[in-house]
């Protein structure tokens, strides 16, 4: 598959950089005038794959645009496969506005749609559909854990894992198809043992890859936390501890936090989203009702929890908050400045005097990790993939069921065949051209 197949031919030009004041600013042009631009703008062809300094001239009226460094990368050892003319400009916004102006002004150069050069490279088989998403991940990428994830997917060790197992079930099927050609034979029974126990063992690799705990989905998208208690234990200034700046407002008044308020935080390096919550109460207010119902529902969906107590205030201000302890609950003894000694498994803390966050903390940083740390053997990070896999694993069953019963052994090979085309459509190997579209639409223009 090349790119021509997917579109016109065209040779493709967008700024690679983000907008704004910056000392360079990148243009990148795809295609095959690439050549024949950098001819008319920098006057010459530069030696490839080496920055050259050139006076960038307007192509038609030879006005002077900008001095600036050329590359060329000549395809097909290029990102897109194709030859590819960088130019890096001054930043800001004239210059390049001006050269990608001259730039659309040549016969054969459009503007790149989102994700056009990423979709061009998996066109020309430079990367596979998982080193795109990664490549995407990696753009995105806020903390260092979802940095080391995407850039082992676009490295392509996420596909290695899957073509890995597409090669043990080709192999699989060759040796079925060995026997379907000679009917007149008998199918060795240890030939038979060797198949299945190779399927048994793919089977383990399916189910131990699908039993993570959505930990890679997490990493991309961050743990969801709430904060959770009764109303004026100190959740809002925790929340406002934990984002170093106020995000919320702290009142002496009982009841001030009547809906949901999130904040993005990097903890330890993992990514998660915190939630403060309406306090969690019996009230005759409306308003207020809405705010704990919204906080009971985020409390419920969360991937873990912070259960925030005033521990001063006695045994019957935290009455009812014992059912949310449990694996994924943080419980948070707050106000111990004021009195108290809690017992485990809570964890005592003063927001007011800093006493006991730093525990707190690291306690809260060592559940991030336990349920995203980057592990040996790369994750699943999107739902298409998991749904693929778990096909694939249903596939590769009924085949095992089926040998094991004796049936003709082309339904077995049948199954087989399905599950190597689903591996296949995780990378782009198979069967993928409706999938290209939702996956490249999430990138940036001249990515």
């Amino acid at each position: 598959m090349t790119a021509t197949d997917d579109g016109d031919g065209d040779s493709i030009v967008a700024v690679a950089t983000a907008p704004g004041r910056a000392g360079v600013a990148v243009i990148r042009l795809s295609g095959p005038a690439a050549r024949p631009t950098l001819a008319a703008l920098a006057g010459r062809i530069p030696e490839p794959r080496r920055l050259t300094r050139a006076l960038i001239r307007h192509p038609v009226s030879t006005e002077p645009l900008d001095d600036a460094l050329v590359a060329l990368f000549p395809g097909p050892a290029s990102f897109t496969g194709e030859d590819v003319a960088e130019f890096h400009v001054h930043g800001g916004r004239a210059v390049p506005a001006a050269v990608l102006a001259a730039l659309l002004g040549l016969p054969g150069v459009r503007p790149a749609e989102p994700g056009e050069f990423t979709r061009r490279a998996f066109l020309n088989d430079r990367i596979d559909l998982t080193a795109a998403e990664g490549i995407l991940d990696l753009i995105d990428a806020e903390t260092e854990a979802q940095r080391r994830q995407a850039l082992r997917q676009a490295s392509g060790g996420l596909a290695a894992v899957y073509e890995a197992w597409r090669g043990e079930l080709v192999t699989a099927m060759a040796r079925l198809e060995a026997w379907i050609d000679f009917p007149d034979e008998d199918l060795p029974g240890d030939v038979l043992d060797a198949v299945l126990d190779g399927l048994g063992r793919l089977t383990g690799d399916f189910q131990r890859h699908l039993a993570d705990s959505q930990r890679g989905e997490r990493l991309r998208e961050g743990l969801r936390i709430a904060i959770v208690g009764p109303p004026n234990a100190g959740k809002s200034s925790l929340l406002n501890w934990l984002a170093k700046r106020d995000v919320a407002i702290v009142s002496a008044t009982a009841g001030t936090t009547r809906d949901v308020l999130e904040v993005y935080l990097d903890i330890n390096g993992y990514p998660a989203t915190v939630a403060d919550t309406a306090g969690l109460r019996e009230t005759a207010d409306s308003v207020e009702q809405e705010g704990v119902r919204r906080a009971l529902a985020r409390a419920e969906d969360a991937d873990l929890r912070l259960l925030v107590v005033d521990w001063s205030a006695g045994a019957d201000a935290r009455a009812g908050v014992d059912r949310w302890l449990g694996a994924d609950t943080i419980a948070v003894a707050n106000k111990i400045d004021r009195g108290g000694t809690p017992p485990e498994p809570w964890i005592p803390v003063s927001v007011t005097t800093g006493a006991g966050l730093d525990r707190l903390i690291e306690r809260l940083g060592g559940e991030l990790e336990a349920r995203m740390a980057v592990r040996e053997t790369p994750a699943l990070t999107r739902e298409r993939h998991r749904h693929a896999v778990g096909q694939a694993g249903e596939a590769v069953d009924r085949a095992i069921d089926g040998l094991r019963a004796g049936i003709p052994l082309e339904l077995p090979a049948e199954d087989l065949r399905l599950a190597a085309r689903m591996l296949g459509r995780i990378t782009g190997k198979v069967d993928v051209e409706e999938i290209l579209d939702a996956v490249f639409r999430e990138f940036c223009v001249g990515k």
